[in-house]
């Protein structure tokens, strides 16, 4: 399994993330690797382009993916991060076990998608920068292509014991900012972006140790086409946003 972490400034997260994940998945004897999807242009966060590229990457070796939030920490070792059914994706953190979202189709957080099935929805929307609604496009992905989302049974925790969620909203506030058309566009099915056409560049594959455990981060570039998604830089400054970070 390859564990796609979608990341930003988040280190300190980073550095409670691995070795608890990497203890939980020993316990489960699941063979698995940690690739931290670092996204080091100026453009707006976008999860679901890291999540794309991080398959690109993987898929060759890795028969699953597990696209984990870097600050949800599961607690409950009944939460089994096994290969996903023929059915379609497993979702570990179900509207039931999460603490924050509760609706029926929610599928963020933590969600296992079978090679094959992932290839076949053409990966994620490419469409939505900035913070949210990726999971719910992607949803309708899963419902397109024929699939269903099954979720953990017999899970005696609930929405307050079941996961860790470590993020600090007050520290690193969420960039919910809609520009331009970016509302209207991202309430709907995205049909010309995905894992197919995604614009980027790996700039850098740095391999280090966290608590002992070997992890590999992706020093990811995006390019933004301002004539299809102009919300990639809501100042309307897209060279700037190009600036790479160093």
């Amino acid at each position: 399994m390859a564990v796609l972490v979608p990341f930003r400034d988040r280190f300190e997260e980073l550095l409670q993330f691995v070795p608890h994940l990497t203890q939980f998945l020993r316990r489960q004897g699941i063979e698995h690797h940690i690739f931290v999807l670092n996204q080091v242009d100026r453009y707006r966060f976008n999860r679901a382009s890291l999540i794309n590229v991080g398959f690109h990457f993987t898929s060759e070796v890795y028969d699953y993916i597990a696209m984990h939030d870097v600050d949800l920490l599961p607690l409950n070792d009944d939460l089994l991060y096994e290969y996903p059914s023929s059915l379609g994706p497993l979702h570990i953190a179900g509207p039931k076990l999460h603490p924050k979202y509760h609706y029926d189709n929610f599928v963020g957080g933590i969600l296992l998608v079978r090679r094959e099935h992932f290839q076949q929805m053409n990966g994620m929307s490419n469409q939505y920068w900035g913070w949210g609604l990726e999971d719910d496009e992607f949803f309708v992905r899963i419902r397109d292509a024929g699939l269903q989302v099954t979720r953990p049974q017999n899970i005696k925790t609930g929405i307050n014991d079941t996961f860790s969620h470590i993020h600090n909203r007050h520290h690193r506030k969420r960039d919910t900012q809609k520009c331009f058309n970016q509302k209207e566009m991202t309430r709907k099915r995205d049909h010309s972006s995905g894992l197919n056409n995604v614009d980027y560049k790996i700039l850098k594959v740095h391999d280090m140790m966290i608590d002992s455990v070997q992890i590999t981060i992706l020093n990811i570039l995006f390019e933004c086409d301002v004539n299809k998604t102009p919300w990639c830089d809501c100042s309307g400054t897209a060279a700037a946003a190009s600036v790479v970070q160093t």
